[in-house]
């Protein structure tokens, strides 16, 4: 997709410092220029109990055709340790407007909803009724204070065929580990979307060295703990940035609860949410916070400890992404003697059974299956094959050779794994069987790096030459921080590993490690030349 085929405005797109300017800019509108929709005309409910209530700023995801998710969260006090943000126990009308400009000339929609307190008073809209393929600015007013400016695009039409997508993809931002310069160089970039793979948060207590340690000081447990948690994490003006630039489409992984858990099994042996019971109640507590602080539907709310987050995003005949839940319905992690047990599940039987049904029907160019854990065979040993991560695919490598021969046999076109979770980027070709390196390449696995978690990194480490030679369909191998930017056309995808030199300071520049490419109709990836 082109700007011009995206956007009907005349007026260049605004870079990150535009939006955060229009943002600082948008507190001092006057009444007359909020538009003429009855619902944000209206006065507001409670005038002067609400001040700076738009600390964590404002997101959007989940592009549709027709429309998108708005997100923002009333917390004047956003780290309060009681979780409520600083907000009395009441509803508050939260309006909303969306715009074809940025100085909201040109208002498509508008209205108010209602943030509660048993919801951390999050506001999540769903926008409908807008153009296919364009750009929108949208914000938010609560009482008289107005939120900053996002903007966000919708995705094409179904059935149209655009000549690109683009879209970066990223996890783990552990913020005790650094700063995020990597999100700063993303709100840069001209982005369809941002696929988010897991670890938003670290449950843990880490303090770090940079002077960004945990709030509370503790391991999380209580909604409370998880919502001052995330609020934490949101208030940090480089990924605020991110999310006001682009929609976001998000999946967890383990830290947004716990560490490695799986399923109702949690991973720690020496704590009290041992007993499933107990775990399950600790998880339905992380997955409302995490919920309360997404650009998710409402078809994502949790219902307990249980949240349906498989799901998929199309962008017009171009691209399909299918978004995987490697958590809720795996199997508990088991030694090496137990990872070729054929009844081992990674996805369990209800996603599973949708996975194949998706990628066996009638699909897009590029198939991409966006999910958290290592999905290539990785031997980290050399000799003698026994050595594989216990939370990754090979320990459920049986499931995962069925998925691999089901992309062949169904024919999947041009399929793409990207992946998260191990701090580090690689590129492998997928093979139709790992055992032997001359075999035919059936899809394309894309690791991404880590926004923070690991510190600065390194280009490589000396283990890595073992992996390199153990495992031939491993092509590349990287150890700094950032994200994979992706460039999609008809004829092929430019996969950019975008890194920085260092995140424990501010300041450094994202610039381009990496860049590999596939052909359409032609699995596996080739540094560019």
């Amino acid at each position: 997709m082109t700007r011009s085929a995206r956007s009907s405005s005349n007026s260049p797109a605004p870079s990150r410092r535009g939006l955060l300017a229009g943002a600082a800019g948008a507190t001092v509108l006057g009444a007359s220029t909020l538009g003429t929709s009855p619902a944000w005309a209206r006065g507001p409910a409670r005038r002067g109990t609400l001040h700076e209530p738009f600390t964590l700023g404002v997101a959007s995801g989940e592009p549709l055709p027709d429309g998108v998710v708005l997100w923002t969260r009333l917390a004047p006090e956003p780290l309060a340790a009681d979780g409520r943000g600083g907000m009395p126990p009441i509803p508050v009308p939260v309006l909303w407007q969306v715009a074809e400009d940025e100085r909201f000339r040109r208002v498509v929609r508008a209205g108010a909803e209602i943030a509660r307190p048993d919801a951390g008073h999050a506001v999540h809209v769903e926008v409908s009724g807008l153009r296919p393929g364009a750009d929108y600015f949208y914000r938010f007013r609560a009482g008289r204070e107005l939120s900053p400016v996002g903007r966000t695009r919708t995705a094409p039409a179904p059935g149209s065929r655009p000549d690109r997508f683009r879209f970066a993809f990223a996890s783990c931002q552990n913020r005790p580990a650094g700063y995020y310069n990597a999100h700063a160089g993303m709100a840069e970039e001209d982005l369809d979307l941002v696929a988010f793979l897991g670890d938003y948060i670290y449950e843990g207590d880490a303090q770090g060295e940079v002077g960004r340690g945990h709030l509370p000081a503790a391991e999380v447990w209580s909604l409370a703990d998880y919502r001052v948690r995330h609020a934490q994490y949101r208030s940090d003006a480089d990924l605020q940035a991110v999310h006001a630039a682009f929609p976001w489409a998000v999946v967890f992984d383990d830290h947004e609860v716990e560490n490695n858990w799986a399923d109702e099994n949690s991973e720690e042996d020496d704590e009290p949410d041992q007993d499933p019971a107990v775990f399950l109640r600790r998880r339905a507590r992380a997955l409302q916070a995490y919920y309360e602080h997404m650009p998710l539907r409402r078809a994502q709310r949790p219902r307990g400890p249980h949240m349906q987050l498989y799901r998929n995003l199309a962008f017009g005949d171009l691209v399909d992404l299918r978004f995987l839940d490697t958590r809720q319905y795996r199997d508990d992690q088991v030694g090496d003697d137990g990872h070729g047990d054929p009844s081992r599940t990674l996805l369990g039987a209800r996603q599973k059974a949708w996975l194949k049904r998706s990628l066996a029907r009638p699909t897009t160019r590029w198939n991409v299956l966006a999910q958290q854990v290592f999905f290539s065979r990785r031997d980290f040993v050399a000799g003698d094959g026994t050595n594989f991560s216990n939370d990754a695919w090979d320990a459920y490598r049986v499931e995962r050779d069925e998925m691999r021969d089901h992309l062949a046999a169904a024919g999947t076109p041009n399929p793409v794994v990207i992946t998260g979770d191990v701090h580090a980027g690689y590129v492998c070709d997928i093979k139709a069987d790992f055992l032997e390196p001359d075999s035919a390449t059936v899809a394309t696995e894309l690791v991404g790096t880590s926004i923070s978690s690991g510190g600065d990194g390194e280009d490589q480490r000396p283990g890595d030459l073992v992996q390199l030679a153990e495992n031939p369909h491993i092509r590349f191998i990287n150890r700094k921080r950032g994200y994979v930017r992706n460039v999609v056309t008809r004829d092929e995808w430019t996969a950019d590993y975008r890194i920085v030199d260092h995140v424990t300071r501010r300041g450094a520049p994202v610039h381009t490690r990496a860049r590999f490419v596939v052909e359409h109709g032609r699995p596996g990836a080739e540094p560019a030349s």
